[in-house]
């Protein structure tokens, strides 16, 4: 009886420590997603605190039948994650096969990789407005050696999207590769030299044996790299400004929204802009969780 009782004054005792912790979750976390809910139903604009009339699913209406803005937002924003998450995948595995064994300067590599990922999403979009600068831009004077001609970047409607991508796949490319290698770093090496020793050749070796087991974690890298690409916001606003260029070339979801909040005061409508894209990025992490469960 002393031990049931002693068990009870532990339980107790546990949700006591954690009740500061679960408050702090429940109105820093829970109150705004259920306050953007309830805005989003709402005809809310010009100030948050302004009257404002229940007005059902009209704003969801509205921003779904928005063939000028929203969707080509959600267009922009699916390729940029799909076309930026894609890089970095390949271009990390093969980086962190490459930092799998060991070798002299390996330490220097790893520390020089870094070095990217130390800066904020802004500083690294002003970088590269100084790099990419049509007229005094590093990049452009580099092309001219290779007998390329200076290309706008950032200052063209065809080329920002891309840019931006491959400004991101820079950044974020680093993370991608230390993901992936602690996770090679866990694999074993029988099956791999059980594979070397029946004349398996190098590639037969990585597509056969090496990536059925490293799945888990390709997948995991995914996941946490795709839902950090679908909310991107500073890079593309440190290098496009509002609207994500004049003519909206660079506007994502997460633009868009910024837009129809501060610049329109549309607080209904950027809500449910809001709670739809807060519903696609559940959806893909569900769907991408669900792939993980079957590979493992």
């Amino acid at each position: 009886m002393a031990i049931r009782t002693l068990e009870q004054e532990n339980r107790r005792l546990k949700w006591t420590m954690l009740a500061p912790a679960l408050i702090f979750i429940g109105v820093m976390i829970v109150f705004p997603i259920i306050y953007t809910v309830y805005l989003s139903l709402t005809d809310a604009f010009g100030a948050v605190n302004a009257d404002s009339s229940f007005i059902g699913l009209l704003n969801f209406s509205d921003a779904l039948s928005d063939m000028r803005r929203f969707w080509p937002a959600v267009g922009r924003t699916v390729v940029f994650t799909i076309a930026a998450v894609a890089l970095e995948l390949t271009l990390g595995l093969a980086l962190a096969m490459l930092l799998r064994r060991p070798f002299r300067g390996m330490r220097w590599v790893r520390t020089i990789m870094m070095v990217p990922l130390l800066a904020t999403p802004v500083a690294v979009g002003v970088l590269w407005l100084l790099i990419l600068d049509p007229t005094t831009g590093i990049a452009n004077t580099l092309l001219g050696f290779v007998g390329i001609p200076p290309q706008p970047f950032l200052g063209s409607i065809a080329q920002s999207l891309p840019t931006l991508v491959l400004i991101d796949v820079w950044q974020w490319t680093p993370m991608m590769t230390l993901l992936l290698l602690a996770g090679l770093s866990t694999l074993p090496n029988e099956p791999d030299e059980a594979a070397l020793v029946d004349g398996a050749s190098p590639w037969q070796r990585f597509r056969h044996v090496t990536l059925p087991m490293l799945t888990t974690t390709i997948i995991t890298a995914l996941v946490l790299r795709s839902v950090d690409a679908l909310k991107t916001f500073d890079l593309i606003y440190a290098t496009k400004g509002p609207g994500g260029g004049s003519s909206h070339e660079a506007e994502t979801l997460n633009i868009y929204a910024y837009g129809l909040t501060f610049d329109y005061q549309e607080y209904g409508l950027a809500a449910a802009v809001l709670v739809v894209f807060t519903v696609i990025i559940v959806l893909i992490v569900l769907a991408l969780r669900r792939r993980s469960a079957k590979a493992s």
